[in-house]
């Protein structure tokens, strides 16, 4: 079961993202999805991380889902999806969507105070065009984890797609 939140971590959580990523975490604005057992699974990250624009919006902390993702992506889903993508226009347009979905999410969840320094520093158009996980090249898929944390917080159909085919989903208890 997947619960769309958008809470500040508390020590527990904390303690279990800091194991997740294997280090403290930096640059967490919110966990923005947890399991039933109230675990994290994604993270909301801020727009700038230590002075630099930071464009993944959210961030797969969850072992299993880290696990599963990096096992289908060796196994070149990645590459049928993009031929998926080039083959079908209807897939690509929603695909295209999914992305705009995630920039405008990312620039509505920026505080006015992140807005001002996202624009001080020179970031907005990074950050205004760049989609699920910092890619530019909006046909292409890079990563499947971020597409599957936007998947699990918004509108995605590649999540959607790895749902459907591989029961992704179906990894968490």
């Amino acid at each position: 079961m997947v619960i769309q939140t958008d809470q500040t971590p508390d020590e527990r959580q904390l303690a279990i993202i800091t194991e997740q990523l294997g280090r403290a975490p930096r640059g967490t604005m919110a966990i923005a999805a947890t399991d039933g057992e109230d675990t994290p699974l994604v993270l909301r990250m801020a727009p700038i991380v230590e002075g630099k624009p930071f464009p993944t919006l959210y961030w797969l902390s969850s072992e299993r889902l880290k696990v599963e993702l990096s096992r289908l992506e060796a196994s070149g889903v990645i590459k049928e999806l993009e031929a998926r993508l080039q083959q079908e226009p209807e897939l690509m347009a929603a695909y295209h969507h999914s992305h705009q979905d995630y920039v405008d999410r990312r620039w509505r969840f920026m505080d006015e105070a992140q807005r001002a320094e996202v624009e001080r520093l020179g970031y907005a158009k990074v950050l205004k065009e760049r989609g699920i996980g910092g890619i530019s090249n909006w046909d292409q898929v890079r990563c499947l984890h971020t597409q599957y944390a936007h998947h699990l917080c918004g509108n995605n159909v590649i999540g959607q797609w790895l749902d459907a085919e591989y029961g992704v989903i179906d990894c968490l208890p």
